[in-house]
């Protein structure tokens, strides 16, 4: 059966998503409308064959509605959706920062679910967390698993985890990407070409990811086994504990998990 999908708003992480759907099920049924940018609305189109739409029309023809504007436009979204019969509609926000609460506001009675992707839908390897609002049915919950799970993996949290999940998946490709080209550049200092090092970063962020994904052996015990006592790895991560990168890491993410709450209190006034 045909998921007929509308996302309000065509930014990079409604890309990523459309761009994972469309290559994981043709059944879906994707709209969009982007109000604030149609050279881009047409460049969707043109890459992926959605429909664009205009908001009245993306809303009676979808039966989910996406929310994918930047964190400070949702609440001129819900004003405008309020008008709307929304009773039989699913509203999904992957907006980080607004609260659940600020759905009920605008949208009593709707049914919303809270949603925290990454960037890696894209590849089909999102780690995306889910938040049930109250209004949420058992069929609903399973067609925003069904979106999600298209897309990479899902897990569902109370509210009161998603800026810690934020601080750990929605922002942790980032760290990774950093940590790469922090990587490129040595190699580059130490005398590779550019290219050579960008090959050798790239290949063994790949290998390591499919070997942590695949083996049943835990990220430390995987760095133990490629650790000789007093040899060059073991060199290289005493560096690496000497320089605090666990508390760095740590302090990263609480960081990331404080603002995430800043914006929450932002945008519910």
């Amino acid at each position: 059966m045909t998921q007929s999908i509308g996302f309000i708003g065509g930014g990079n992480i409604a890309e990523a998503m459309i761009s994972g759907l469309k290559q994981s099920n043709s059944s879906f049924e994707i709209r969009v409308t982007n109000l604030s940018n149609r050279g881009r609305l047409q460049g969707l189109v043109d890459r992926y064959n959605v429909i664009a739409a205009p908001l009245i029309e993306l809303v009676e023809d979808s039966r989910v509605l996406i929310i994918a504007v930047k964190p400070k436009d949702v609440q001129a979204v819900l004003k405008d959706l309020k008008d709307f019969p929304l009773k039989d509609k699913l509203v999904i926000s992957v907006a980080a920062g607004v609260p659940l609460k600020v759905f009920y506001k605008y949208l009593p009675g709707v049914a919303v679910i809270r949603a925290m992707p990454n960037t890696s839908m894209a590849v089909l390897h999102s780690m995306t967390g889910l938040v049930r609002g109250d209004n949420v049915t058992e069929k609903q919950a399973e067609i925003g698993e069904k979106i999600f799970s298209a897309t990479g993996r899902i897990m569902w949290v109370p509210e009161k985890n998603i800026n810690a999940l934020t601080a750990i998946s929605g922002s942790g490709p980032a760290y990774f990407y950093l940590f790469a080209e922090s990587l490129i550049k040595a190699g580059v200092e130490l005398g590779l070409s550019e290219e050579e090092a960008e090959i050798l970063v790239l290949e063994t962020l790949i290998g390591s990811g499919k070997m942590i994904a695949e083996s049943d052996k835990s990220p430390g015990k995987l760095r133990e086994e490629v650790t000789s006592p007093n040899g060059t790895t073991y060199a290289a991560l005493n560096v690496f504990t000497d320089e605090k990168l666990a508390e760095t890491v740590l302090n990263a993410a609480k960081a990331c998990a404080r603002r995430a709450e800043d914006l929450e209190g932002e945008y519910s006034e």
